[in-house]
Parts: structure tokens; sequence; C-alpha cells
């Protein structure tokens, strides 16, 4: 078998690639190595991607001073699970709906959902809203208010229609009622923007921490993760803000804003990142396929 000769192009397209890589790569290794750094020599400067005086007392200062971590780690993984479980039954069974052709409904409720992508009643209704329906302290006021999202149905939709109508023709012939079709046709054959809806509800669930502050805090059960670490981060904050000259190296050796700002950012960011490998090849899929209409 002939070898194909390594051309000038390949060369340039190799080291453009490498360098890409090299950005993608370089915050998130800056990030790691400042959080595994010394406080005291990080505030120097001059760390890039390997820690200069290698230390896990950032880590130790977020956990070892926050008895709630656990078990607020607890209830974010609770809730990601179950909102991106119900969030994407939820927009695929109206999706699936609204992809029907027979579906007399259907303009004036997409009309509906594509106006809530740019009219909002804003903070304050919201509020009073979840108040009102007794959600305030409650675990239901994580999956409900996100429980449906424009966008994510209109990305499911878009997928959906591009699936052969004969499939769905021949399944009710053969017996097959919409429930039936729903399950055995059309979410198979949708598994990639499954994954990447999926995704997308799984991280607007872990990073959310604005709801525990407004709903939730009053129920120290309900602490999520997100809003645990916002908190040691602000506490820290406060703490280097006030500290006199005289004690400022030894507050800074162990509570540094930088270091544990990076820290929380490592801690908040690796469960996504463990999840995202299986769900990458479906990813790209997931948002082309349903871009182009045949």
């Amino acid at each position: 078998m002939k070898k194909r000769r390594i051309t000038f192009f390949d060369v340039i397209l190799l080291l453009l690639m490498i360098g890409v890589i090299i950005i993608t790569l370089y915050p998130f290794l800056n990030i790691l190595a400042i959080s595994l750094n010394d406080a005291t020599d990080t505030a120097r400067g001059g760390i890039h991607i390997f820690p200069r005086q290698f230390t896990l007392a950032n880590y130790q200062e977020i956990f070892g001073g926050n008895a709630n971590l656990f078990s607020a780690f607890g209830m974010s993984v609770l809730r990601t699970v179950v909102g991106t479980l119900t969030g994407i039954l939820a927009s695929s069974m109206l999706a699936y709906t609204l992809s029907r052709r027979d579906f007399v409904f259907n303009a004036p409720i997409s009309l509906i959902l594509v106006l809530t992508m740019f009219i909002s009643g804003g903070l304050i209704p919201e509020y009073m809203l979840i108040r009102d329906l007794g959600l305030m302290n409650n675990f239901l006021v994580y999956i409900l208010p996100m429980l449906l999202s424009a966008f994510n149905v209109i990305v499911i939709r878009s997928f959906m229609d591009n699936i052969p109508i004969a499939l769905t023709e021949s399944a009710k012939i053969d017996g097959a009622n919409d429930f039936t079709i729903f399950w055995k046709i059309i979410i198979p054959l949708s598994l990639p923007v499954i994954a990447t809806v999926s995704l997308f509800l799984a991280v607007g669930q872990w990073n959310s921490w604005f709801d525990t502050y407004l709903y939730a805090r009053g129920n120290a059960n309900l602490s999520t993760l997100q809003y645990e670490l916002m908190k040691i981060l602000d506490n820290t904050n406060v703490s280097s803000g006030s500290v006199t000259s005289a004690n400022a190296e030894v507050i800074a050796r162990q509570t540094n804003p930088q270091s544990i700002q990076m820290a929380i950012t490592i801690i908040a960011t690796v469960p996504i990142l463990l999840v995202y490998p299986f769900l990458q090849r479906y990813f790209v899929t997931g948002l082309t396929l349903g871009a182009v209409k045949s």
C-alpha cells in the first residue's frame, strides 16, 4: 500500500490544530494549577500550567470549613438527574406533538413558545408566582420552573421533522397508537438530539444557584453545591478585604480569594467534564441533523 506523502499544507494544518488545542486547554490547566498552588505563592503571580508550590490546602479549606458541602453535592446531583429526565421527557413529548402535521393547534402553540423566548414577565412576577404556588423551600422549585424550554422544544421538533413520516404511518397501519409510536419509534431515532438537549439541561441544573438563593435558602436540606460554593467565595472575599497588614500573610495562606475561586471552579466543572465524553458523539449530530430540511 502506497503511503501518502506529508505535504507542507499538512504540517501547517497540524501546527494550527496544536495551537487550537493549547488555546483550548490552557485556561483549564491554568485554573487547575492555581487551585493546587500555595495561596501565598499564588499572590506573586506567574502561575501557568504547573503549580509552583503544590498543596491541597485550598481544597481542604473548602471541604473542611463547610459541613454541608457533601449533602449539597448530593442535592445538586439529585436535582440534575431528576430535572434532566423530567425536562427531556416533557420537551420531547411536546416536540413530538408539534411535529405532527395533523395537530390543529400547531401554529398557535408554536407562536406562544417563540414569544416566550423574547418576552418575559420579569423576576418579581416569577417570584410571586413561585410563592403563590407554594413552591418556596420545596424541591419542586428546582424542577417545575425548568420543566419546559422553548429553545429545547424547537431543537427537538426540528430533528423530529426530519424523521420520515412513512415510519409513523406504517406503524399506525399495524395498529400502533401515538404512545407506542413515540416510545418505540420516535425516541430511539431521536437519541442524538435527546443527548444534546440532556446536556443543556444537565449543565443548566448543575450550575444553577440563584434559584436556591431566592426560593430555597430557608431549607438547609435543599442547599445545592453551587450555592454553598458561592457562599464560601463570598465569605472569603469579605474576610480578605477586612484583614490588617499584620496578619495579611496568614489569612492569605488560608483564604486567598483567587486560590479559593479557582478551586471552586474546578469542583463545579469536573462533574460535567466527566459526563460530557459519553454524550459528545451525539452532540454535533443532534445540533445539525435537524438544521436542514429536505
